[in-house]
């Protein structure tokens, strides 16, 4: 079955949750270590949805095995702000498909008011920061113990796009 990319919906809010949590659980990519409650995830996705925000799924049939969102800033200052979060499960990884996610996103972003995003990505990530960087994102700084995981700390790499 080909994999199919588009705006997350509703009905792709339980198996959007599963991949979150999947990627979550590696401990390496993301901020999060597990999911936040479905619950809170069908409110969180539904008031986007509503606000017009960007967040693109990749499925393999009926299941999400990736997405991109840009959430922008809450302060009234900081609504042009989007904070980037993006995610594959293992397996989809190296395809392509986190460049295809982040430019469908970035097709929404003017829509929703965004004219600048930014990214804190774990230093020894460096597949990531090569695609951040191929997108056009330039570091800003590094944090030193930005992250740490099961006390363990890592640097992270701020990154922003100006659009």
């Amino acid at each position: 079955m080909p994999l199919t990319l588009h705006p997350i919906t509703p009905a792709d809010i339980p198996s959007f949750h599963a991949c979150l949590d999947a990627v979550a659980r590696e401990q390496r990519f993301l901020a999060l270590l597990e999911a936040p409650p479905l619950e809170h995830m069908q409110g969180f996705v539904s008031d986007n949805i509503a606000r017009g925000i960007p967040h693109v799924v990749v499925r393999d049939g009926d299941q999400v095995v990736g997405w991109c969102d840009l959430i922008p800033g809450w302060h009234h200052t900081l609504r042009h702000c989007a904070s980037l979060g993006m995610g594959l499960l293992p397996t989809y990884r190296g395809r392509g498909l986190g460049e295809a996610l982040f430019k469908a996103c970035l097709a929404r972003a003017a829509d929703a008011g965004i004219t600048r995003i930014e990214l804190e990505a774990r230093a020894d990530n460096e597949a990531a920061l090569r695609l951040y960087r191929r997108l056009g994102f330039q570091v800003e700084g590094t944090k030193p113990r930005g992250m740490r995981v099961e006390g363990i700390y890592y640097d992270t790499i701020a990154m922003g796009l100006l659009l």
